[in-house]
């Protein structure tokens, strides 16, 4: 926390607070008090402008804040203004509550005499390292001051003179300090604790329909809707003022109910109330209501499982544990107890000890009959649920420059409408129109500009895809995004269970004797009794379950592999023998196979008892277990990890020499590679003893055993889906936690890597007490002796690099390294990298974070496990589950491979256009009405109602809801659609189009004019009086073919939707209105023509001519919008200097293409600076 003031510069404390989060998540606060005057000012003022102030305080809160208070130091404010990091600003009031005697500031598991003592209000000698809530002494009072931001509490912090997540308040926490919580909070400490931390709920505001309305109507768009409707009354426009006023109530009314469904949806998913039995200090125990738990109780976990309420840590006892409602996995974990150290609790870290808020417990075994305890660590919406729920209720805001440009353009419209508005005055009191006439004439431009269902109209695109992607499998929670799906340039993709199958099958085991591999056995049921068989059969997490054996499926296949049988061992049955036979208890058993199933010549007869388990970590990469024999004293440890990691925890004498070339050669196929070790452990005799050994002290000083080796298959639709994404000019990488030569392989045989390229390994290493840190790029010796080129030996001045593009690869310590002291390097690695290995889930996290500041728009695609935060960074993640919305992504497919991907492009390519094609229309719709308005206005007329009604209704809605039913077209071209609406194509596009329609109208009015039979309209009185007229006739006909030629040329397939016709309803509506604008203009009989007060014209010639001049438009709209997709954009293209790309990537490509010599130096090692170092960190 200390580098805020830093951050700050030289603002006042207390002031302005950046609030410093775990996350990057830093928000300005700034604190407000309430003066009276000011307030009373602005109800004078809300009562003097009828109200438009409350409306204006409604649009920005932030206003209202500023205007009724001044500003003050944080400590006295009853009102913050909170700005986020994406600069959006929100208001909340500070809230207070006397504490009464109390304190936190003691560590967990205190004892009681010293708690009492510590009330909050000074800080302690020796607790001067510990956050305290110091509070304000009101009349002798502790006094708690805090405020609530998107759910989560801040409270004030005294002597860091800020407001900090409540959650910080447990960040010391030592893994000892939990374990010593075992005895409970008293009842004091506990509802002093329940004042500071609140209710353990995650509530989900529902807000009433009353409140949903006038929120919804307040809103601009409805403003401007009530606004027009009164406008149209008043210009007797009846029926066309009572259609539109109909479908927005219809429109509300089904926003509303969307919007209060998913609310309510949402609030059960949240709701949670279940009874918990928590200890109290005073030894007792009791049952309460999960909603009043608070960090550091102590509770205890039923046999049969529980859904868990909070996050706690596990302290005694094992439990496996459902969790694909927070991850998407549906394996069950294991979870073992928190080993007590004095290292700093951490939920990532200790995640194996951690039970997690909403995940289902299935069953909890104790050990030496004790119960199953865990110690409450966070609340409500601290917890990884809540943070779930958070996600979703309060989203990232998806910043894409088609949405701002969308505001921009219909603030231009805006201003056109100001300038038509003016035009419209001058002739109307030319016109000598009497002033409210005039002035209700000039306003409704302005409806006629601003189109009214464009908002609705853009979105129709998106839902269209959102639908069709529903029924592929792919399911999809934030519909803004599938419009980015669109823009996607780099795909990062997880390597087990996305590009290869879920599991494993067991290759083989390579043994050792005297110190050397001896040839692989295919078999591991055919291993004499002895370590490697025992540590096959013991060295896993799986559990049993009704019968059946559950987790990990890596786990599974080896405990199979082996034919050997897990039993646990419940409390009740069983006990007594195991216990005689093994001389202690032991959590479960591992029997051998009946001797049936058995080999003729190995018959093994002991079975081998599990006395604990630590569990596997990514952070580790090792997982190890602790075993009794029944023929012997002391206890065994098996060790079973990543191979290097092995092999750097045994003893060097009992590592074979050709360790590395071993490993190598079946890495190199793409098997997965395990490593086996194990420890005699002679201090360890009763079950007491194993439950109290550290961790460290069993993965230390092992003995080698020999590696496991397993197949991971590619998934059949990988290689096409990486071939298809690659000539589309998509780019692949792949993060994954394996082993380099592994995902080296499954790069090669996927085509992420082809045969001819070039692959570079990148190893760096960070500083030691004498050495800088140094990077290296050493290129990859391949298996084939042609793609090698000859001369690597001699001095290397990189020239054969030009040719074929060349792959960088790291691993996640090599990544660490050069994010910390290479990070000028970082941009340069990141355009060439393709492989990233043994990769830890939060570096996943930071790479996606890393591309996305080169401006690459990212994609992400994982199996949910231990990609949840890479998969919520992205800007599309896609997960591979069951889930039918994993909350850990925004895209959920059902179908377990990458097919999804390709898929989810091509939609968010086809709804992009569709965006692009229906916003042209509307805005183009606009100005046809706008122009044929005032150039009615001109000669004193208008439309009349039931034109109004024709166009905006049967015309208009009809074609812009249609038009986006479009679906994507088949292949995935190199070509991107558009991002930015304000460009040349679009701009160029509405302005040649804006300049046909304004043509065509004055031709056919002048044409009209010149006509023998022509008779001018009576201009002493205006519309509706002095219709029908020949004026008003001709410009209805020729408009209504206007807007169906622009619906069919914004309608353009190629290259990323399918072709108009396949569209069936579309092109049924358009010949419809086609033939229905034909008939009207020919032949308008009786009822339609009195209902539209059309003018009838004898004369067939002139008839057939403005069919001509329709068909003219037609044919030069159409090759206005091809020629400029085509032909015209690439020639001024070339008449203009190529500009910069304003993507930081792309600038970065063409520097590495002409750099000489070219990048990177193979084989020389690069050393840090102390400059670089200090830049990054």
């Amino acid at each position: 926390m200390s580098d805020s003031s830093r951050l700050l510069g030289h603002q006042r404390p207390g002031y302005g607070t950046l609030q410093t989060d775990t996350d990057t998540s830093h928000m300005e606060v700034t604190g407000y008090q309430t003066k009276r005057w000011r307030v009373a000012l602005c109800h004078i003022g809300s009562v003097l402008t009828a109200g438009l102030l409350l409306v204006l305080f409604h649009w920005k809160p932030s206003l209202e804040v500023q205007v009724k208070c001044k500003p003050c130091a944080l400590s006295q404010a009853d009102w913050v203004i909170i700005r986020d990091k994406f600069g959006q600003c929100f208001t909340t009031r500070v809230c207070t509550e006397a504490l009464g005697e109390g304190s936190l500031e003691h560590h967990p598991g205190a004892r009681l005499e010293d708690r009492r003592t510590s009330i909050a209000i000074g800080v302690s000698e020796e607790e001067e390292s510990r956050d305290t809530i110091r509070l304000h002494e009101k009349e002798e009072k502790n006094i708690l001051r805090y405020y609530l931001f998107e759910g989560m509490r801040y409270v004030w912090i005294e002597r860091r003179q800020m407001y900090c997540k409540v959650s910080i308040l447990d960040e010391g926490w030592t893994c000892a300090d939990l374990h010593l919580s075992q005895a409970g909070l008293s009842q004091q400490d506990h509802n002093t604790r329940r004042k500071i931390y609140g209710a353990n709920l995650i509530e989900v505001p529902v807000k009433s329909y009353a409140r949903l309305l006038v929120e919804e109507v307040l809103n601009p768009f409805y403003i401007f809707q009530v606004f027009s409707i009164v406008l149209w009354v008043c210009d007797a426009y009846y029926y066309y003022a009572a259609c539109i006023f109909l479908i927005s109530t219809i429109s509300l009314g089904l926003s509303l109910y969307e919007t209060r469904k998913q609310s309510t949806t949402l609030q059960n998913m949240a709701k949670m109330s279940v009874g918990v039995r928590v200890h109290r200090s005073g030894g007792e125990e009791m049952v309460v209501s999960s909603a009043d738990l608070v960090p550091g109780d102590c509770i205890s976990l039923p046999a049969d499982g529980m859904l868990v309420p909070c996050d706690a840590a596990l302290l005694t006892g094992e439990c496996m544990v459902n969790e694909s409602m927070l991850t998407g996995e549906s394996v069950p974990v294991m979870k073992t107890p928190l080993p007590a150290g004095s290292t700093i609790y951490s939920p990532e870290e200790h995640r194996r000890h951690t039970l997690f808020c909403g995940t289902q417990v299935i069953q909890a075994k104790s050990y030496v009959g004790r119960e199953v305890l865990a110690v409450v660590t966070r609340t409500g919406f601290c917890t990884a649920k809540g943070d779930l729920i958070s996600s979703i209720l309060y989203p990232k805001p998806v910043s894409f420059k088609f949405y701002k440009d969308a505001v921009k353009f219909v603030l231009f419209l805006a201003v056109l409408a100001c300038v038509g508005t003016l035009y419209s005055i001058l002739i109307l009191v030319r016109n000598q129109v009497p002033v409210g006439q005039i002035i209700i004439r000039a306003l409704d431009l302005i409806t006629v500009i601003v189109p009214p269902a464009l908002p609705a109209a853009m979105t129709v695109g998106t839902i269209y895809a959102q639908n069709r992607l529903k029924k592929q499998g792919i399911f999809c929670i934030s519909p803004p995004r599938i419009n980015l799906c669109g823009k996607i340039r780099l795909v990062c993709f997880d390597k087990t269970g996305t590009l290869t199958e879920e599991g494993l099958d067991v290759w083989g085991v390579v043994p050792l004797e005297n110190n050397h591999f001896m040839p692989i056995i295919h078999e591991p049921r055919c291993l004499p009794a002895g370590p490697l068989l025992y540590s096959l059969a013991t060295c896993h997490t799986v559990s049993v379950l009704r019968a059946q054996p559950i987790g990990d499926p890596v786990d599974l296949k080896m405990l199979e592999s082996t034919g050997w049988r897990l039993e646990m061992m419940e409390e009740e049955e069983g006990e007594l023998p195991a216990s005689q036979q093994f001389g202690m208890k032991v959590l479960a058993v591992v029997k051998p196979p009946p001797e049936e199933e058995q080999p003729r010549d190995m018959k093994h007869q002991l079975p081998v008892g599990i006395l604990r388990r630590f569990p596997f970590s990514s952070s580790l990469q090792r997982m190890s277990v602790l075993v009794k024999l029944p023929s012997e004293a002391s206890a065994h440890a098996y060790v079973k990890g990543a191979p290097e990691m092995v092999a750097s925890l045994c003893r060097k004498e009992t590592v074979p020499m050709d360790f590395s070339q071993m490993l190598q050669h079946y890495t190199t196929d793409g098997f997965r590679v395990l490593g086996l070790a194990c420890k005699p452990l002679s201090s360890v005799t009763t079950f007491e003893e194993a439950l109290q050994l550290p961790r460290e002290a069993v993965e230390s000083s092992l003995s080698f055993l020999g590696f496991l080796v397993m197949k991971n298959v590619l998934k059949p639709e990988s290689a096409p889906v990486i071939h298809l994404l690659r000539s589309a000019n998509i780019r692949p990488i792949m993060v994954t936690g394996d082993n380099m030569l592994t995902a080296m392989n499954v790069a090669r045989s996927c085509r992420m890597v082809e045969p001819k390229e070039r692959v570079i390994f990148i190893s760096a290493s960070p500083p030691s007490h004498d050495e800088p840190a140094a990077l290296k790029f050493i290129p990859a010796e391949h298996s084939q002796g042609e793609e090698q080129p000859e001369d690597l030996s001699q001095p290397r001045d990189g020239c054969f690099l030009q040719p074929q593009p060349c792959h960088l690869a790291l691993n996640g310590k090599s990544f660490a390294v050069v994010c910390e002291h290479f990070a000028e390097l970082l941009p340069k690695i990141l355009i060439q990298a393709t492989v990233f290995a043994r990769m830890l889930p939060e570096q996943k996290t930071q790479l996606v974070c890393s591309l996305q500041e080169l401006d690459y728009c990212v994609g992400m695609c994982g199996d949910g496990a231990n990609d949840c935060g890479a998969l919520k960074a992205a800007d599309v993640g896609i997960s591979l589950s069951e889930a039918e919305a994993s909350v850990a992504s925004p895209f959920t497919s059902h179908v377990a491979n990458i097919e999804c991907v390709p898929t989810v492009i091509r939609e968010g390519r086809c709804s992009l256009v569709t965006s692009f094609g229906v916003f042209k229309y509307m805005a183009l719709y606009s100005l046809v009405q706008f122009v044929s308005v005032l150039l009615l206005y001109t000669i004193n007329t208008n439309l009349s109602d039931f034109q109004f009604l024709f166009f905006d209704l049967i015309i208009t809605t009809t074609v812009a809801v249609l038009m986006g039913r479009t679906g994507p077209a088949q292949e995935l071209g190199v070509e991107r659609p558009q991002g930015a609406l304000i460009s040349v194509l679009v701009l160029g596009s509405l302005l040649l189009q804006t300049a046909l329609l304004i043509t065509v109208q004055v031709l056919s009015y002048f044409i009209t004019v010149s006509q023998s039979w022509y008779v001018p309209l009576n201009s002493t009185v205006t519309a509706p009086q002095n219709l029908p007229n020949y004026e008003n006739t001709v410009l209805f006909c020729i408009t209504g073919f206007q807007y169906l030629i622009l619906a069919v040329a914004m309608s353009k397939g190629y290259p990323f939707r399918e072709p108009l016709y396949t569209n069936v309803l579309f092109l049924m509506v358009l010949i419809l209105l086609f033939g229905l604008m034909i008939w009207l203009t020919l032949y308008p009989l009786g009822f339609p023509k009195t209902l539209l007060k059309l003018q009838g014209i004898d004369d067939l010639n002139f008839k057939l001519l403005l069919l001509g001049i329709a068909a003219l438009n037609f044919f030069t709209a159409f090759v206005l919008e091809t020629a400029l997709d085509h032909g015209l954009l690439s020639c001024l293209r070339r008449l203009r200097r190529k500009k910069p790309s304003k993507k930081l990537f792309k600038r970065l490509e063409k520097e590495l293409r002409q750099q000489q010599p070219p990048w990177p130096p193979l084989n020389q090692a690069l050393f840090a600076t102390p400059k670089m170092s200090i830049a990054v960190r």
